[in-house]
C-alpha cells in the first residue's frame, strides 16, 4: 500500500530526468493522438459471429462492386419515369460515379424496378465503393463535396432538391465525426467550469491548475498509444468518448490527492523535498491500489468478442495507467520544485483545516455511534432504486436514435418518406452450396428460389433479391442468365457458382427489434432445413444480424464479466490491504451503487418528462445492449477509487495505533473533503457528456454521475464506516487482527484538504 520511501526519494531527487522523460513520451505520443479519430472505426462488429463471416464472405467470395455499397437519395426532383426526371437521374449517377473510390452505381435507370421509385416521387442509387487501401467510410468527404457542388447546379431548375448519403458506411462515417465533435464541445464546456470547481476547493489558481493540467495531460497520451494501436487493431470510435469522460475524471482524482497530501505535509513543517517524497510514498501507494483495482473493473471487456468493448476496455486501461503514472512519477517533483509557490494566486484566505477535520470527526462520531442506524437510513433508499434496474429489458429500443444532425440520418428518413427504409436495414443471407451443386443448376437454382420465396412470404419483408428472383423462371435459363448485367450477376453469385446471396428487403415500417425476431427464427432452423439440400451452409448477416450477435454475445459473456471483475477486485484489495472483509464489503458495496445506477437509468429513460428534459423526443422502451457491460465495468471500477481512498487512510491510522473507531475518524477527516470534492468534479464531466447528440452517451453520462453522486455520498461516507464499525477488529483479519492498539493522544490535522 507504500511506494517504496527509495523510489520517492529517487522521483523528487532526480525530477528533472523524469519530467525530460515524461517529455520524450509526450513528443511520440501527442502528435497521432491529433489523428485518432479517422483511425477508429464505428461498424459495429462482433468478431467469429455469423453476421461478421457474412460481411467477411461478400468481400472475398464476390466480385461485386456493391460489396461496399452507400445509398444516394434523390428529392424534390420529377419522377425518373418522366423525361426530365431520367435526364436528372444521368446527370447525378455519371457525376457520382465519376467520383475517385467509385466502383459502379445502380439506380432506376439500369433496372426499371419499382423499389426506385418512393411514394412521394423520390428516388435513390445504390453506389459501390472500392477504396484504394484504408476504409470504405473515408470517401465521404469527396463524394459529399461533389454532391453538394451538384446540388447548387440542380437548384437554379429545382429549388427543392436534396441529395443526401446515407447507408451502414455513411452512417459510420458521421457516427465517427459526431463523436469527435462531441467530446471536443464536452470537453469546452468541461475544462473551464472544472477549473473554476478547483479553484473554489483549494482558493488558489496555482493549486487549481494541477490537477487540471494532469487530467489533459493523461487523456492525450492515452489518445495517442490508443491511435498507434489503431494501426494495427480495430478501435471503435467508443473509446474516444470513454478516454475522454474518465481522463479528466481519474486525472484529477489522483492530482487531487496528490496535491491535498502535499499540502498536508507542507502544513507538518516538512521541507517542499521532504513533503513531496512523503506524499509519493504514501499517496502514490493509494494511487497504485486504486488504478489496479480500476483497471481490473475494464479488463474484462477484452475477453468479449465485440470491438466497441474491447475498444473501451483498451481506452480505460489506457487513460488509469496514464493518470496514475503522472500523479505517482511526475508530480511528486512539480511539487517539490514548486512548494510554497503552490499557494500563489491564491483568491481567499485559506481556511482552519482543524474546522473541516473536526465537522467530518463529527459525522464520523455520529455514523460510527449509530451504524445499523446509517444503515438503514441509507441502505433502503439505495435497496428500493436498485430494484427499478429490473425494469431496463434486454431488447433494443424502438425509434430512431440517431443525432439529427447527421446527414446520413437525414438520409434515411428521406428513404422512409419514400417508403423505402427498408432499404439500410436489408437481411443479406449467404447460401454456401456443397460441393455437387452450382447456383446455375437445378438443385442449386430450386433450393435458392424455394428459400427466397420462404423467407418473401414472412410479412416482415416486403421483397426478395437473388438471381433466381431476377431472373424470374423456376428454373435456370442460359439465355434469360446472359441478359443480366455482369456486375448484378456477381453481387449474387460467385463465379465460381458455389455461393449465392439472396437480399431481403424489410417491409416498410417493421422495427428493428421485429427484424431481430425474425433473424433469430431463421437461425433456429437447420442450414438443409433453410437450403432444402444436404450439406449447404446458411448465414444471415446485415444490421439486424448483428444486432441479434451483440445480444448473445453480451448475454452469453455476462456471467464471465461479472464473475472476472468481483474476483479481480478481491484479489487486488485482498493483497493490498491484508485483510478478507475489507474486499468483501467493497464489492458489495460496489454491487449496490452498480444496481441503484442501473435502476436510476431505467427510471430517468423510461420517463417521457425526464426524457424531454434530456433533449430526447420520447422514452426509451428497451436499453442498447452495450449499456449494462459498459456501466457495470466503468461503475465498478470507479467505484472502487474512493473505497481505496479512504480504507487506505484509515488503515494507516490503524497502523499508527489508532483503535477502530478512531481510525475511521482519521481516515474521514483526512479524506472526506477530497472524496466529495473530487466526486462533484467527476459528476461535472460526466453530466457534460449528456449535453451532446448521442443517445448511448447520454446514458453512459447519466449513469456514471448517478454513480459517482451515490457512491461518494450514501456508500463511502454512511454506509461503508458503519459497516467498518460493527466489525471492528475483524476488519483486518487475517492480517492485522492481533496488533496491539496504541492510544494516541495528538494528531496530525487533515492541512492539505481542500478548503472546504
Amino acid at each position: 500500500m507504500l511506494l517504496s520511501p527509495r523510489v520517492a526519494h529517487l522521483l523528487v531527487r532526480y525530477r528533472g530526468r523524469v519530467a525530460l522523460v515524461w517529455l520524450g513520451i509526450g513528443a511520440v505520443l501527442f502528435p497521432p493522438a491529433a489523428r485518432l479519430a479517422e483511425r477508429l472505426s464505428v461498424a459495429a462488429s462482433v468478431t467469429g459471429s455469423e453476421s461478421a463471416q457474412v460481411e467477411d464472405a461478400l468481400v472475398r467470395r464476390f466480385a461485386s462492386p456493391f460489396a461496399r455499397y452507400a445509398v444516394l437519395t434523390v428529392e424534390g426532383l420529377p419522377s425518373p419515369t418522366t423525361l426530365e426526371g431520367r435526364a436528372r437521374l444521368t446527370e447525378i449517377t455519371a457525376t457520382t460515379a465519376a467520383a475517385p473510390g467509385v466502383s459502379r452505381v445502380f439506380s432506376f435507370l439500369d433496372v426499371r424496378d419499382t423499389l426506385f421509385l418512393g411514394r412521394d416521387g423520390g428516388t435513390f442509387v445504390f453506389v459501390g465503393l472500392a477504396p484504394q487501401g484504408g476504409d470504405a467510410d473515408a470517401l465521404f468527404p469527396a463524394l459529399r463535396a461533389g454532391t453538394d457542388s451538384l446540388r447548387e447546379r440542380l437548384r437554379s431548375r429545382h429549388p427543392g432538391v436534396q441529395l443526401s448519403w446515407t447507408g451502414d458506411l455513411a452512417l459510420n462515417h458521421d457516427l465517427r465525426e459526431t463523436s469527435a465533435t462531441d467530446v471536443r464541445e464536452a470537453e469546452a464546456r468541461v475544462l473551464p467550469l472544472t477549473l473554476v470547481l478547483l479553484v473554489i476547493a483549494f482558493g488558489a489558481i496555482v493549486a487549481a491548475l494541477l490537477p487540471v493540467l494532469a487530467g489533459a495531460a493523461a487523456i492525450a497520451l492515452a489518445l495517442g498509444a490508443a491511435s498507434l494501436l489503431a494501426l494495427h487493431w480495430p478501435l471503435s470510435v467508443l473509446l474516444q468518448n470513454v478516454v475522454s469522460m474518465l481522463g479528466l475524471g481519474l486525472g484529477i482524482d489522483y492530482a487531487l490527492l496528490v496535491v491535498s497530501r502535499f499540502r498536508s505535509e507542507l502544513a507538518t513543517g516538512a521541507s517542499p523535498e521532504q513533503a513531496a517524497e512523503r506524499t509519493a510514498t504514501h499517496a502514490g501507494g493509494t494511487i497504485a491500489i486504486s488504478a489496479a483495482t480500476v483497471a481490473v473493473g475494464f479488463a474484462p471487456l477484452l475477453f468479449v468478442p465485440a470491438t466497441e468493448l474491447r475498444s473501451i476496455a483498451i481506452g480505460g486501461m489506457l487513460v488509469v495507467a496514464f493518470a496514475a503514472l503522472l500523479a505517482c512519477t511526475l508530480l511528486p517533483g512539480a511539487l517539490a520544485t514548486l512548494g510554497h509557490r503552490l499557494e500563489l494566486g491564491r483568491v481567499r484566505p485559506r481556511r482552519r483545516a482543524d474546522a473541516r477535520a473536526s465537522r467530518w470527526l463529527a459525522w464520523s462520531g455520529w455514523v460510527t455511534g449509530h451504524p445499523v442506524l446509517t444503515i438503514a437510513l441509507a441502505g433502503i433508499p439505495l435497496v428500493l432504486l436498485a430494484s427499478q434496474a429490473t425494469r431496463l429489458g434486454s431488447d433494443m429500443p424502438r425509434g430512431d436514435w440517431l443525432p439529427p444532425t447527421m446527414e446520413s440520418a437525414r438520409g434515411l428518413h428521406a428513404l422512409e418518406r419514400m417508403g423505402r427504409g427498408g432499404v439500410v436495414h436489408t437481411l443479406r443471407i449467404v447460401v454456401d452450396l456443397p460441393a455437387n451443386a452450382r447456383v446455375t443448376d437445378d438443385a442449386g437454382w430450386r433450393a435458392i428460389r424455394e428459400l427466397g420465396d420462404r423467407i418473401g412470404s414472412d410479412p416482415r419483408i416486403a421483397r426478395i433479391r437473388s438471381l433466381p428472383a431476377v431472373v424470374r423462371g423456376d428454373r435456370p435459363n442460359l439465355m434469360l442468365l446472359s441478359m443480366v448485367p455482369l456486375d448484378v450477376r456477381r453481387s449474387l453469385a460467385s463465379d465460381d457458382g458455389r455461393v449465392a446471396l439472396i437480399e431481403a428487403v424489410p417491409a416498410e415500417g417493421v422495427e428493428h427489434r421485429d427484424l431481430m425476431r425474425l433473424v433469430r427464427e431463421l437461425r433456429v432452423q437447420s442450414h438443409p432445413e433453410l437450403a432444402g439440400i444436404p450439406d449447404a451452409v446458411v448465414q444471415i448477416g446485415g444490421m439486424p444480424a448483428v444486432s441479434v450477435d451483440y445480444q448473445h454475445t453480451i448475454a452469453r459473456s455476462a456471467p464471465m464479466l461479472v464473475g472476472l471483475v468481483v474476483a479481480g477486485t478481491f484479489v487486488a484489495l485482498l493483497l493490498a490491504f491484508r485483510s478478507v472483509l475489507v474486499p468483501l464489503k467493497a464489492i458489495a458495496l460496489n454491487l449496490l451503487s452498480v444496481a441503484a445506477a442501473f435502476g436510476a437509468v431505467a427510471l430517468v429513460f423510461h420517463d417521457p418528462v425526464a426524457t424531454r428534459w434530456l433533449g430526447m423526443a420520447e422514452p426509451l422502451d428497451g436499453m442498447f445492449p452495450l449499456v449494462p457491460p459498459i456501466v457495470f465495468c466503468v461503475v465498478f471500477g470507479l467505484s472502487m477509487d474512493y473505497e481505496v481512498f479512504i480504507v487506505a487512510r484509515i488503515a494507516e491510522a490503524r497502523r499508527a495505533g489508532f483503535d477502530d473507531r478512531a481510525a475511521i475518524g482519521e481516515g474521514l477527516a483526512h479524506t472526506g473533503g477530497v472524496i466529495t470534492g473530487a466526486a462533484a468534479i467527476m459528476l461535472v464531466i460526466f453530466a457534460a457528456f449528456m449535453v451532446g447528440d448521442f443517445v448511448l452517451m447520454k446514458i453512459l453520462g447519466f449513469a456514471l454521475a448517478v454513480a459517482v453522486a451515490i457512491d461518494a455520498t450514501l456508500v463511502r461516507m454512511a454506509l461503508g464506516p458503519a459497516l467498518l464499525s460493527l466489525a471492528g477488529r475483524w476488519n483486518w483479519w487475517p492480517g492485522d487482527a492481533q496488533r496491539a492498539r496504541v492510544p494516541i493522544s495528538s494528531r496530525e490535522a487533515p492541512a492539505g484538504e481542500p478548503d472546504r
